[in-house]
Formats: C-alpha cells, sequence, structure tokens
C-alpha cells in the first residue's frame, strides 16, 4: 500500500519528490558525453522524419549531438521506455503519447523539467501546454496535436444537397437522409475499441474521465453527458446509420475507396492517413469542425498527439531541454514537424506556418484547410487523462464489444469501465473520488 506522502505526489501527478530520488539516484546511467566535451544526447522517437530533424539539429548544434533511434509507437511503446528506465538503459529523450503521459509520470519516468522550459510557455496555446503540466509542473514539451474535426465525402454530401453538420443531430440528420437515398452508403464506423474517441467527445460534451481535486482523482466515467454520448450513438447504430466495426482494416480501406464510408470523425490528422489507403480519393474529401452537441459552442477535445520528455536519468537534462525546445517549440523545429513529419504542430509558430502551406494531397480542392483548422485550433479544450488508461481501455473495449454483439445498453459500457478503473486506482493506493 502507498505511504499517504505518496498517494499525494501520485495522485497530483506532480511526482517532485520522486523525480528527485530517480535524479539522485542515476549513477548506474551511461555516461553520454563523448570526448573532446561534447554532449551525446540519446531520443526514441517513431514519428516519420524524426532521423531527419535530429540531423538538422546536429548540424546547427556542435556542443550537442543526438542520436536517434525509432523505438516504435504504439500501445507497447511506454512499456518499451519503462523498461529501458528499470534496466539502466533509458534514453535522454522520448516521444511519449499524450494518453500516455500521466502513467508515465506516476512511474517515475519524466523529468520534471519546468525550470528549463518555462521561456517556451507562450509559444503554446494553452490547451496544447495544459496536455503536458500537472499541478503546475510541466514534465514534457508538446510536439503535435490533434484538434478534433470532421473528415467527409463533400462529393456525395454534395449529390445529395447536404451541407457539413454543425451539431452532432445535424450529422445525425444527414446519415439519415443519406441511407434513405442509398442504403449501401455509411456515415462512418465508431469502432468498439475506440474508448479514447469516446472519451474526448464526452469531454467536448462536459464530461472529464478523470480529473484531480487536491490529493484525490475523481473518475467520471460513467458521467451524466457521457452517459448522453453513448445513448446517442447507440440510437444511430440501431438505426443503421453508422458502423461499430474496426477502422483500416481491408474491409473498410475498401469502403473508403469505393466511396461507402462517408465520413470520419476524428482530428486533423485523419487526412495523411486516408490518403495513405485510398489515394485515388483525393479531392473528394474535405476537413469541417467537428459537429458539436451545443450548436453556440464551437469547443472540441484533443484526439491523438505526443509530447517529448527528457527522461528522469538524463545525465544532461539542460542540454536534453535545449534539443527539446528546439524541436518542438522553435521556429525550424516546429516547421519540420509540419513539413518533414506531415504533423499538426502544437506549437503557434508551427501551426501559424500551416496557414500558408498547400493543403493535403487529400484535399487539393480545399485551400483554406489550414485556416479552417487554426480557427478549430483556437477552441480545444485538453483531455485529462488518468494513471491507468491501459485499465480504461482493456474494460472498455470487452464491454463494448459485449453490447454490440448482445444489443445491450451502451450506457452500462461505462458504468463497467468505471468500476474497473476505479478498482485498480484503489488497488494502486491512489485516493479516488467518483464524479
Amino acid at each position: 500500500m502507498r505511504t499517504t506522502k505518496s498517494r499525494k505526489i501520485m495522485a497530483a501527478v506532480a511526482a517532485i519528490a520522486v523525480t528527485a530520488l530517480l535524479v539522485s539516484g542515476c549513477s548506474d546511467e551511461q555516461d553520454s558525453t563523448s570526448d573532446g566535451g561534447k554532449v551525446t544526447l540519446r531520443y526514441w522517437a517513431w514519428a516519420p522524419g524524426s532521423a531527419k530533424e535530429v540531423k538538422e539539429f546536429n548540424r546547427t548544434h556542435p556542443n550537442i549531438k543526438v542520436i536517434h533511434t525509432d523505438a516504435g509507437g504504439g500501445v507497447q511503446s511506454s512499456a518499451k521506455l519503462l523498461a529501458a528506465i528499470r534496466a539502466g538503459n533509458a534514453p535522454d529523450l522520448a516521444l511519449v503519447e499524450n494518453t500516455a503521459l500521466p502513467r508515465m509520470i506516476v512511474s517515475g519516468a519524466p523529468l520534471d523539467i519546468t525550470d528549463y522550459v518555462s521561456d517556451v510557455r507562450n509559444e503554446y496555446s494553452r490547451g496544447s501546454w495544459a496536455q503536458t503540466t500537472f499541478s503546475g509542473r510541466t514534465y514534457a514539451l508538446p510536439q503535435d496535436v490533434g484538434p478534433m474535426a470532421l473528415l467527409y465525402r463533400k462529393d456525395i454530401f454534395d449529390r445529395y444537397g447536404i451541407d457539413a453538420p454543425v451539431t452532432w443531430q445535424d450529422y445525425r440528420e444527414a446519415a439519415a437522409k443519406i441511407k434513405a437515398r442509398n442504403p449501401k452508403l455509411t456515415m462512418a464506423s465508431l469502432s468498439t475499441d475506440g474508448w479514447g474517441w469516446y472519451a474526448a467527445v464526452a469531454g467536448q460534451a462536459g464530461d472529464n474521465w478523470w480529473s484531480i481535486d487536491g490529493d484525490k482523482w475523481i473518475v467520471n466515467i460513467d458521467g451524466a453527458k457521457s452517459r448522453k454520448v453513448m445513448r446517442f450513438f447507440q440510437k444511430m447504430y440501431e438505426d443503421k446509420l453508422i458502423a461499430a466495426d474496426p477502422i483500416l482494416t481491408p474491409t473498410y480501406n475498401q469502403k473508403l475507396n469505393d466511396g461507402t464510408m462517408l465520413s470520419w470523425p476524428s482530428a486533423v490528422w485523419a487526412p495523411g492517413v486516408i490518403y495513405g489507403v485510398a489515394p485515388k480519393t483525393a479531392g473528394k474529401w474535405a476537413l469541417a469542425p467537428l459537429p458539436r452537441w451545443n450548436a453556440d459552442d464551437p469547443t472540441v477535445s484533443f484526439q491523438g498527439g505526443s509530447s517529448v520528455i527528457v527522461t528522469a536519468k538524463s545525465k544532461h537534462p539542460k542540454e536534453a531541454a535545449e534539443f527539446a525546445k528546439w524541436l518542438n517549440a522553435g521556429d525550424k523545429g516546429a516547421k519540420m514537424i509540419l513539413n518533414v513529419q506531415n504533423g499538426y504542430p502544437a506549437a503557434l509558430s508551427g501551426q501559424k506556418a500551416a496557414t500558408s502551406q498547400k493543403p493535403p494531397a487529400l484535399m487539393p480542392q480545399q485551400t483554406d484547410y489550414y485556416k479552417t483548422v487554426a480557427e478549430i485550433s483556437k477552441h480545444t479544450r485538453p483531455v485529462t487523462w488518468g494513471p491507468n488508461t491501459d485499465v480504461a481501455q482493456s474494460a472498455f473495449t470487452d464491454a463494448m464489444n459485449a453490447a454490440v454483439r448482445n444489443g445491450t445498453s451502451w450506457e452500462q459500457v461505462l458504468t463497467t469501465t468505471q468500476k474497473a478503473v476505479v478498482d485498480d486506482l484503489k488497488k494502486q493506493g491512489f485516493e479516488v473520488s467518483e464524479g
């Protein structure tokens, strides 16, 4: 069982004491200073183009050498990093998915870099910065973000005289009109393993699945607004307006290519994904703001995104933070995230640079694409992720698969997920309150 002091530190995700302990105990880490006084840093990142970014940094920073390793992304990336830290073979910096960052913090992986990066705070929007700051302390620098948006087949919408939906009710009505005209068409597939999507859309509606109050984690996965979200989409599913099948499978990709899958409520990174599997549909898609629950409230959540941590085992945190700032907050690095990684930069300078870019290859006709994205970004709100998102993912997916298979309530999925998350937090020794 955790001590009271430990619970407080962990519950607030402000592991200052833990960080100090890890820094003082990092003598087993390999020295990363090469001959001649040049500091050598190791950086783990899976993002496309990371090696090219590192090469440019090394060219312009003769006293620091960064060595890039693609350690792989996805759900296993954090586990690999934690294993490396325990083995005393951790890199100096690593790219971490924002959904996993709180879990990494309570495990003691990232260094508290507040004092190193406070000078670039104003290079980010409030929402972007909040993704990496907990109880006033900063543990990572945001690299890319995913303001939620709607990607849709504009050609087919135009064919049926339908505008981009402003509200979710508009979205449902558009799906019904199209289905009535052509039953073979499906508005979207909301996969049963999309727990993070439902969490973000519930956040848009006003429910935070996790939040922090003093020493306690508040879990509100089974909140009233979250239940409203589940009822809404279950009704769409029962009316055959959406599917609940896995996305980006061969079957799903075929529907994208033949024009029978009409939209993807996702994020501003989606065009690159669709273009990768359905390039011949280029010119037929458009991007619009995500439908709203309230017509007067344009707020959307983030879907996806990643940040760079300086690991608590790094012997050169100052130099590591210098690289992180150059890569993520500086003009050169932020533009490379846009043009080399093909991501949407978290830094405002990168977002500003995007407004003068050509639109993505999927929608070359949408010349206002990045202006639309910039406007969406003004109205983002961060999603607070808890320290056991892996438990939420597993419980939600299992319960959702059962609900779809058995025709039972999707709201009950939230009840099941909340219980699993709360039980796990209590088992770990956290103080928990249910919203």
